[in-house]
């Protein structure tokens, strides 16, 4: 045997290895007798990951793709042309121009509609195939009643698919299956990240039909999560519970504090009914004083510890302008039907110590509007 072909052939199970965490599977196929197959099909990473998710969250299944919007994509996959779909009026920008583009392509009907209100409710058409909202909401953090949702529509269509993106209230703080959602999502780039360092989806749902279904069709589309994200996600998990409970006690504290500067009109913060929302933590919107709206990108360059971008749901402290940002693929008729303004700051709270953000916040404010006393400020925190 030539050293060549011992060296083509060698394999890690052969090296009596025993690693005290998973390593990465970085391959694309697999041996005959393997489950797995083809990494386009699954991965030893993948559906580790995936059974962390769906231990934490309750779910029976649970299929990772390559980001959060593969995830909502393969999940509108499920509907046919004709159908009828309804989505939240506060939603994520670039998911309501997908909701826009599929329904073009299938010929879908599909209808806007405030799913917060009980009046929302019972707008909800009775031929509903699909219906898809994130509570909290994005942006505004408004809750939407899981329960009351899945009662009306399956009441009409006992086959109508109720999808619920839980990513800002995270598996730590919601379940969404266990109160009558089908399929409950996330952008697995955010709070499971947890480092702004990897992307990822994930969709989890207690139906044996529509996870094989899911899977069938992550396999066709090539929509996988790769090895070294599901390893890079798994190893987030770790510290996935220890990093929500510090963002849960950041925010609260936050939110007080912000409320209370003469520079914001109002802050925005989800409601805990502590039955299907029992917590929260990270995000927070806020509506500047109207003679601030203007010095936004003044009031950014004076954050020291907020950094800017699309990152949010992470160790370190982000600060982000909807308007411009999460929404920005959206029409300004669109954006001000959703009730977004220019004024509308979302900030995103990370693992700092909360006083440097407090005080960061404070001399950023105070040097747009140029006081030079902040004592009455200082005196509120």
């Amino acid at each position: 045997m030539s050293a060549t072909t011992e060296i083509l052939h060698l394999r890690v199970d052969t090296l009596d290895a025993h690693p005290a965490t998973t390593p990465i599977y970085q391959c694309s196929a697999f041996t005959a007798d393997s489950p797995y197959f083809y990494s386009r099909k699954s991965n030893p990473n993948v559906s580790e990951f995936e059974q962390v998710v769906a231990t934490l969250e309750c779910a029976r299944h649970a299929v990772a793709y390559a980001s959060g919007m593969s995830a909502i994509h393969m999940t509108l996959e499920q509907l046919q042309p004709g159908d009828t779909l309804v989505i939240n009026r506060d939603i994520y920008g670039c998911s309501y121009k997908l909701f826009e583009r599929t329904a073009r392509r299938l010929g879908l009907t599909l209808q806007i509609l405030d799913l917060s209100t009980p009046a929302g409710i019972r707008q909800i058409p009775s031929d509903t195939d699909m219906i898809v909202f994130e509570t909290p909401t994005n942006p505004f953090l408004k809750t939407i009643d899981i329960a009351a949702i899945s009662r009306h529509v399956k009441s009409t269509n006992p086959q109508a698919i109720v999808v619920v993106d839980n990513t800002w209230a995270s598996s730590a703080f919601q379940h969404p299956l266990a109160h009558g959602a089908d399929i409950s999502l996330h952008s697995a780039t955010k709070y499971f990240s947890g480092h702004s360092d990897v992307m990822g989806g994930i969709a989890l749902t207690d139906s044996d039909e529509l996870h094989a279904r899911l899977v069938d069709g992550r396999f066709y589309a090539g929509t996988i999560l790769t090895p070294q994200h599901a390893w890079l996600l798994r190893r987030s998990m770790q510290t996935f519970d220890i990093r929500m409970k510090q963002h849960s006690a950041t925010t609260r504290s936050m939110t007080d504090f912000v409320g209370d500067l003469p520079y914001v009109k109002r802050v925005y913060y989800p409601s805990i009914d502590a039955a299907q929302l029992t917590g929260y933590g990270g995000i927070i919107f806020l509506e500047l004083r109207d003679d601030l709206v203007d010095a936004y990108p003044d009031f950014v360059r004076a954050l020291r510890w907020f950094d800017t971008g699309t990152g949010m749901a992470c160790v370190t402290s982000m600060v982000a302008q909807p308007y411009s940002g999460s929404h920005a693929s959206m029409t300004d008729a669109e954006k001000s039907e959703m009730g977004i303004s220019r004024g509308l700051v979302r900030l995103c709270f990370g693992l700092e110590d909360p006083e440097d953000l407090r005080q960061d916040l404070l001399q950023a404010f105070h040097r747009v509007a140029g006081r030079r006393d902040v004592s009455s400020a200082i005196a509120v925190s």
